[in-house]
């Protein structure tokens, strides 16, 4: 048997069914991530630059679009590399350093979902009080648990994976370091990891899906029943449930892919698993931009004056 010291480095052998048509994914996967850059960077500015745009809700969309900004850069051009140059291998720290980023920013949105789930139940059910329960040393309540519990429990589960041992296989059937398809690999026992990694679904995306859920029930409950008008704050709300619904299913489409031996393609469970963090990089800032009349509104005016620019020059 080889020694754990045989495997530093590893393989991402993802979309390898694929065979010579590998590169062709090159394409797509540039255009998803030209969107994610171009779009999270206009949103971003916008709401910077706009101190009509400086509101609670404006500030957690722009934190959204950090976190959505940040998190491809991590993983995809090292996949364009691999597409195009069939540049595939990892060391097991860049592996673990990568998992760490990934897999923390993308707890992250989903916790901004549920932060953004709070702003709209004070806003709608305490209007009164909203600005004062809004003032940042009350929302850092709310924040750093949050906070604490993502950084908590992806690096127990990523510190955990690293001290596994890997001593016969080093192909890894996925195009960045996911957490199970590098647990897959390991030659002892993964029953911890196993647990530990179920668990952070549940405490992560899972809870802050039912907690997300329970605060729109009430919010549709205390508009129903004032028969207040709340078709405004009700919009920005349905923008949340479309956005947590796609991202979730993807989600649990992509982890539970591991765990029940169900027939799934390799290949589709490695596009599942990219797409729940690609996915809302690309589209959140879209979303947001349109649904959100403000930021729309900013937005148009933003780009149309860049075009007069261009047209005088």
């Amino acid at each position: 048997m080889e020694n754990v010291s045989s495997h530093k480095l590893f393989i991402l052998n993802g979309f390898s069914e694929l065979g010579a048509l590998r590169p062709v994914l090159f394409l797509p996967f540039f255009i998803m991530l030209a969107v994610s850059l171009l779009a999270n960077s206009l949103l971003l500015y916008v709401i910077i630059s706009q101190r009509s745009l400086h509101s609670p809700m404006c500030i957690l969309i722009a934190g959204m679009a950090v976190v959505d900004l940040s998190l491809p850069l991590f993983f995809v051009p090292n996949m364009l590399l691999s597409f195009l140059f069939d540049w595939r291998g990892i060391s097991l720290i860049g592996c673990l350093v990568q998992m760490y980023l990934v897999h923390l920013l993308g707890a992250f949105q989903s916790t901004l979902l549920l932060w953004m789930a709070l702003d709209r139940y004070f806003a709608i059910c305490t209007p009164l009080s909203y600005h004062e329960r809004m003032t940042l040393p009350r929302f850092l309540k709310f924040v750093i648990p949050l906070v604490v519990r993502n950084v908590v429990m992806v690096s127990v589960v990523v510190s955990l994976a690293g001290r596994l041992p890997f001593c016969f296989k080093n192909v890894m059937n996925h195009c960045f370091c996911e957490h199970m398809a590098l647990v897959e690999l390991a030659c002892g026992s993964t029953t911890i990891n196993n647990l530990v990694g179920l668990t952070s679904v549940f405490l992560i995306p899972v809870v802050d899906f039912f907690s997300i859920t329970t605060s729109y029930i009430i919010i549709f409950s205390s508009v129903l029943s004032s028969g207040k008008s709340g078709v405004k704050a009700l919009h920005t709300c349905i923008t949340h449930i479309v956005v947590m619904a796609v991202s979730l299913t993807i989600i649990l489409t992509a982890f539970l892919s591991y765990r029940i031996r169900n027939g799934l393609p390799a290949a589709m469970r490695v596009f599942f698993s990219t797409m729940y963090l690609l996915f809302p990089s690309c589209f959140n800032p879209i979303i947001y931009g349109i649904r959100t009349t403000e930021i729309r509104q900013h937005i148009l005016k933003t780009l149309t004056c860049c075009r007069f620019v261009q047209t005088v020059n």
